[in-house]
């Protein structure tokens, strides 16, 4: 279970976000060879050098091996994907034009047969309130066609890295076991998209497309997820959470908020401004979605987030956010314990500069 400290954040601080280099794409850095079970791309005609893709094992297991994680290749690439992402959203709506590739479209429709998955198996009558069990034979299912639904999304030419991708697919859906989610399987769907970016699936100018238009679907469909299988959530923090089950989309969805005329941190507990611009802005459609599942004063409820109501800038508000994403979930050893490394994250330490 993931646990944070009740008031370690209780005001977002200011730490500046390091965005990727002006020319790169979201991740830019090469996958390292490994020792484990490989298997060997195919080599395009203008890559000199093939990649050995292996499926993701279980590297952390005690809060000793944070270090190990922090200094690894692996987090330095999904935390240059994260504030990647959160740069080329800054200042941006969902409904903005933006380019839309082929493979965009092609990862939401694997969404769009993922939540259709979720109407076929429908939760059984059980004794217990949470936790419907139901949810294993769905997570079964998405297991056993993952690598399917990846290869269909992205095309044959990737075939070889796809058993190691799709790997994270599965992960971001929650854990069949505990029948829970949290901020742990939204970052498997961050590795996911990362390696999509890594092995060029994606590119640099799917970055805007696939925070606005892949991750918002994901997001779409988890609560789903949760809500039909009355899903626990993983390491709930109570009121001093930032949300009981995702941190991205307030993220990203405070960077889209970056200079807006009209919405200031202090409005968004605004029901006129949550309801009208809930589309539009993750972080926004994160408030009105709290607002639905919850009930009482928001201030009793989400008192970290009603804490930021008071920030005077979204920038100040954004920093804090990749401030405290460091601290509560990457740096927090439940979270991290049942992270999956394979070749394209790999455990190895960062060298050079």
């Amino acid at each position: 279970m993931e646990t944070s400290k009740s008031s370690e954040e209780q005001n977002v601080s200011s730490e500046q976000t390091q965005p990727v280099a002006e020319n790169s794409s979201p991740v830019t850095s090469e996958p390292s060879e490994q020792k484990n079970t490989e298997v060997t791309s195919q080599s395009d005609s203008n890559t000199e050098t093939s990649t050995r893709y292996r499926a993701p094992t279980k590297e952390i297991y005690e809060p000793n091996d944070l270090k190990k994680w922090e200094e690894s290749e692996a987090y330095r690439d999904l935390m240059g994907f994260i504030t990647g992402i959160n740069e080329a959203v800054k200042g941006k709506k969902v409904a903005d034009s933006y380019p839309v590739s082929q493979t965009i479209e092609n990862l939401v429709a694997m969404i769009d047969k993922m939540s259709k998955w979720i109407d076929e198996i429908p939760p059984i009558d059980q004794p217990q309130r949470f936790g419907n069990k139901a949810f294993r034979d769905y997570f079964k299912r998405v297991k056993e066609n993952a690598e399917a639904l990846v290869s269909e999304a992205v095309g044959d030419k990737f075939q070889a890295c796809i058993p190691e991708i799709s790997t994270y697919l599965v992960e971001s859906i929650g854990n069949d076991t505990r029948i829970d989610y949290g901020s742990g399987h939204e970052l498997a769907f961050a590795a996911f998209l990362c390696c999509l970016f890594k092995v060029e699936a994606l590119s640099e100018g799917d970055a805007v497309a696939a925070a606005l238009r892949v991750f918002e679907r994901y997001l779409e469909f988890v609560r789903k997820l949760q809500t039909v299988y009355r899903m626990e959530p993983a390491g709930s923090h109570g009121v001093w959470s930032l949300d009981d089950f995702q941190f991205l989309p307030f993220m990203w969805g405070s960077s889209q908020l970056i200079g807006h005329k009209r919405i200031f941190p202090k409005s968004f507990v605004n029901p006129d401004i949550y309801e009208h611009f809930a589309k539009d802005y993750m972080f926004l459609g994160c408030i009105k979605y709290i607002n639905q599942v919850k009930t009482g004063p928001f201030a009793e409820h989400s008192n970290q987030l009603w804490n930021i109501s008071g920030v005077p800038h979204w920038e100040k508000v954004n920093s804090g956010f990749i401030k405290m994403y460091k601290a509560e979930v990457l740096g927090k050893c439940p979270v991290i314990q049942h992270f999956l490394f394979g070749s394209l994250l790999p455990i190895t330490p960062v060298t050079g500069t």
